[in-house]
């Protein structure tokens, strides 16, 4: 290469480095420039006076023309809906669960005792159940199935049993005897004799009962035999049945026994009577029969429960019932204990 062509490389080089050099410096000069030097030599914005409603931009605008949140309604918050507060749910409830029957207790409280599902339920359908002059009557199929009858003891007095038929009475339960609550000694009734005679000839079907205060086995098998006695004479075509009460306002012999010494005493009785071939009846009120009896002992037995009330609330199978005891029949003076059968005993 000629020194000619190596030197005009040369200053080629230089050339090109020294515009390198001066293209760096101008841009950092740039850079380092205050605010008021780089708007020198451009048109400087015009200053809009303030006003009293405020400053107004270049374009017109005021800041409260920019103030645009009014233009949209406040948001509505939904006031709370009040409702009543949740009601406890009593699980269990005896009053509703159709586990459990109300027996009301001597002293007036009440409480609810569990249903037993091995003792046999009654079938009656009581919407079938009508009470027409004061009679409870039972309809099947629109005829009447149910008998009217009343019970009598020498509370009554003398009975006009002929008039008591005429008034529509089916069947009389006559008291036998008793034997007294204090003293224990058996005692026949001073017009039963003379009741079943007259009722009998009436054309009315009779049973009978015997109020007891036994206090052993051997003493319900004694009043039994009283009552076997007493019929020998006659026919009966309604049931023996065994009556025992607590007695109202006065102390018993039978208030100390055990509900197992009731039970065994009411089946010495029931025995004893079904053995001579009667049909027999457990009396009770629904208190009595449920707390005071094992009834699961005494299944075999029909009963005659006594509960003063529209419709009895019993559970259990019945087969008569005593309804009140304020009834008014014609041939009988004063109040009488009013009863319905639900089957005719008679044909049984």
């Amino acid at each position: 290469m000629t020194p000619a062509v190596v030197m005009t490389i040369v200053a080629v080089t230089f050339f090109v480095a020294a515009i390198l050099v001066i293209v760096l410096i101008a841009n950092s000069d740039k850079r380092h420039r205050s605010p008021s030097d780089r708007t020198a030599g451009q048109e400087s914005t015009p200053i809009i006076p303030e006003s009293e409603e405020g400053t107004v931009s270049a374009n017109g605008l005021r800041p409260g023309d920019l103030d645009f949140w009014d233009m949209y309604p406040p948001e509505e918050t939904e006031e709370p809906v009040e409702t009543a507060p949740p009601q406890e749910v009593v699980e269990n409830d005896p009053s509703t669960d159709g586990k459990h029957t109300l027996v009301e207790n001597p002293d007036g409280s009440q409480e609810w005792v569990l249903i037993s599902p091995y003792l046999p339920k009654h079938e009656y359908d009581f919407t079938k159940l009508v009470c027409q002059s004061d009679r409870m009557k039972y309809f099947e199929d629109g005829q009447q199935t149910s008998k009217e009858g009343i019970d009598i003891s020498e509370v009554q007095d003398y009975v006009d049993f002929v008039k008591v038929k005429k008034s529509g009475i089916d069947f009389v339960m006559l008291r036998v005897g008793a034997r007294g609550y204090g003293t224990g000694q058996l005692i026949l009734d001073e017009y039963f004799s003379d009741n079943i005679k007259r009722a009998a000839d009436a054309g009315l079907d009779v049973g009978v009962y015997f109020f007891s205060q036994a206090i052993t086995e051997e003493e319900a098998a004694e009043e039994a035999n009283m009552v076997l006695d007493a019929l020998a004479e006659y026919q009966i075509t309604y049931p023996i049945a065994y009556d025992m009460e607590r007695i109202t306002g006065d102390k018993s012999r039978t208030e100390s026994l055990s509900k197992s010494e009731r039970t065994a005493i009411a089946k010495a009785f029931l025995d004893t009577a079904a053995a001579a071939g009667y049909k027999t009846l457990l009396y009770g009120n629904k208190e009595w029969l449920i707390k005071q009896i094992d009834m699961s002992k005494l299944t075999a037995y029909d009963v005659w429960l006594s509960q003063s009330a529209d419709i009895p609330d019993y559970p259990y199978k019945f087969t008569m019932w005593q309804y009140t005891s304020s009834g008014a029949v014609d041939g009988v003076m004063g109040n009488v204990d009013l009863n319905i059968s639900f089957i005719d005993y008679s044909e049984k």
